[in-house]
């Protein structure tokens, strides 16, 4: 459940917090009060794409927070698999937005955006205002019959998705061999030439970077040898300024007064140990200078075996590692080539295995579903009977096609709103009122079979009023039973059915728009209802017609 929304510097809302209570929350408020911002905020604090300018105008950052409480074992176990742990049944989401960056959390552990995303499709179910228009896409159908599956589909379904990438992979493969057939000959003769050229260079592993190091050596080796003599002669040259020279005679210095004290002494002791590695030092560079030599025959046999390697690396690979896997590549191309018809053969055999297995799990699922579409279909009958669709007729139409991703079926709802008519897609009879009260049949149905904590509708109001409008209302009322639902509604009729029931304003303050957000006393709930039935100016008839409403809705919560 959710408990609380906090939001700041939102686009007109400064600052403002919301405690939400169990069964139906109702918001309501004037057009443009801010109503579509507080609905945004909760999908921003789920995940939803932002940008600065969501951030108020004079504001450093955005900030939203909201609060979960969790006691479903199986959401728990869902959010462990995301690493998000609930240890005392509370859940803490915030995510602020700033000019260059996101910053997303969950119980004080930064997350990713995407973790943020999925934590919501746990938790709620958020119902938009123009979502009722994604009904009228076959893939939505299929998605919602999909969810009305057992898991046992889920399980088809993965095995599907991984064998028809193999599939899919076969028959590239195959499409590929059939274009290699045409040009069979010429691919042979140019991967016999690189096979016979990579072959020719006889190369070894690390060769190339051995015969750099001798190159650079070698290319280097008059200045080498200058200086090793330059720094030989200043270790112990002839002259009188030389290092060991100079250094000795600073160690008799210190000899001749390391009596006079103990620490002289011990500086004595390291001068002689410093003797003795510049006398080693001495020795190596000389050593070294002698095993210098330069034979100009050998640098240019190095010389043409690197041009050789880096001639290959240009054609074949940046290393001879590369090089190499390219030989032992085209070794393999040019056996199937050589025996075309053979290897097209044994693939076109694995391929229609394949296809075999494929089809059996597509028709495993479509059995699936199928069976579920005969429980769906009742439920769905019953519930829009519900929202007054009085001889309103559901069918799910099923279809076969080419075996995708998620199996062989094309869905398609299909419905008769009247007596006597044929039942035909949802596009070619349905309104936006009348998707609007569809969408709502769905998230009761599905609602009730996979227990979602908190369902939110943005407006389902859209296109109703009247008897329609009171069954709406009634259906809503309903769901709050089991259910937390937040509903935005222009609606006496909704309005009335409400547990707890919030006002957003849009006031002047400062000289800027500000967004303020209250949950109202059933005396000023009487209020809200009288001004959605009527005018600002709040009658007595008005509000004995708000009372009669809320006694209404209240009996109808009884049954």
């Amino acid at each position: 459940m959710l408990e609380s929304l906090r939001v700041k510097n939102v686009a007109l809302i400064d600052e403002a917090e919301i405690e939400f209570q169990k069964g139906l929350n109702i918001l309501t408020g004037e057009t443009g009060a801010g109503k579509s911002i507080l609905i945004g905020s909760i999908n921003l604090a789920l995940g939803a794409k932002a940008d600065k300018s969501m951030i108020r105008t004079g504001a450093e950052y955005a900030f939203v927070e909201l609060v979960f409480s969790i006691t479903e074992k199986e959401q728990m176990e869902k959010l462990k698999e995301l690493d998000v742990y609930v240890e005392d049944g509370s859940l803490v989401l915030q995510r602020r937005i700033l000019p260059s960056k996101n910053v997303c959390k969950a119980n004080g552990e930064t997350i990713t955006n995407r973790t943020l995303k999925e934590i919501g499709e746990i938790l709620m179910d958020i119902h938009g205002q123009h979502e009722h228009q994604s009904l009228l896409k076959e893939k939505k159908q299929a998605e919602i019959l999909d969810e009305f599956c057992p898991d046992s589909l889920k399980e088809i379904k993965e095995q599907i998705r991984e064998l028809y990438s193999v599939y899919m992979e076969e028959k590239e493969k195959l499409d590929e061999l059939e274009n290699k057939g045409e040009n069979k000959d010429k691919e042979i003769a140019l991967m016999q030439f690189e096979l016979e050229e990579i072959q020719q260079a006889s190369l070894t592993l690390g060769e190339d970077e051995a015969l750099e190091k001798a190159y650079e050596k070698m290319a280097n080796s008059r200045k080498i040898a200058e200086t090793v003599e330059l720094a030989h002669s200043l270790l112990n040259g002839t002259s009188e300024g030389n290092v060991i020279s100079l250094f000795g005679r600073a160690m008799g210095e210190v000899t001749s007064i390391a009596a006079y004290d103990k620490e002289l002494e011990e500086i004595l002791e390291d001068m002689v140990n410093g003797e003795d590695l510049l006398l080693q030092l001495s020795r190596r560079m000389e050593d070294y200078g002698r095993t210098l030599s330069f034979d100009e025959n050998e640098f240019r046999e190095i010389s043409s075996r690197l041009n050789t390697i880096n001639h290959l690396k240009s054609k074949y690979g940046d290393r001879i590692e590369g090089i190499l896997a390219y030989q032992e590549e085209i070794q393999k191309q040019l056996l199937m080539l050589t025996d075309l018809e053979e290897y097209k053969a044994e693939l076109l055999k694995k391929h229609e295995k394949t296809e075999q297995t494929l089809f059996k799990l597509c028709g495993e699922a479509s059995a699936i579903r199928k069976e579920q579409a005969v429980l769906l279909e009742g439920k769905m009958k019953e519930a829009l009977v519900d929202l007054n669709f009085l001889e309103v007729q559901f069918q799910i139409a099923f279809e076969e096609k080419q075996p995708g991703r998620d199996g062989y079926d094309k869905i398609n709802f299909l419905i008769a709103l009247n007596p006597g008519e044929p039942s035909r897609p949802l596009e070619a009879v349905a309104s936006g009122g009348e998707l609007s009260r569809m969408m709502l049949a769905l998230k009761t149905v599905l609602a009730k079979k996979d227990r979602i904590g908190t369902l939110i509708f943005d407006e389902i109001d859209t296109g109703i009023s009247g008897k329609t409008a009171w069954k709406v209302s009634e259906k809503l009322g309903m769901l709050g039973k089991d259910h937390q639902v937040i509903c935005i509604t222009h609606l006496p009729q909704i309005a009335a059915m409400a547990d707890s029931h919030f006002l957003i304003e849009k006031n002047r303050e400062e000289e800027k728009a500000v967004t303020r957000i209250r949950p109202l006393s059933r005396e000023e709930m009487l209020e809200e209802i009288a001004r959605l039935l009527g005018t600002d100016n709040v009658t007595d008839a008005g509000m004995n017609n708000a009372m009669e409403l809320k006694k209404m809705a209240e009996k109808s919560k009884q049954y």
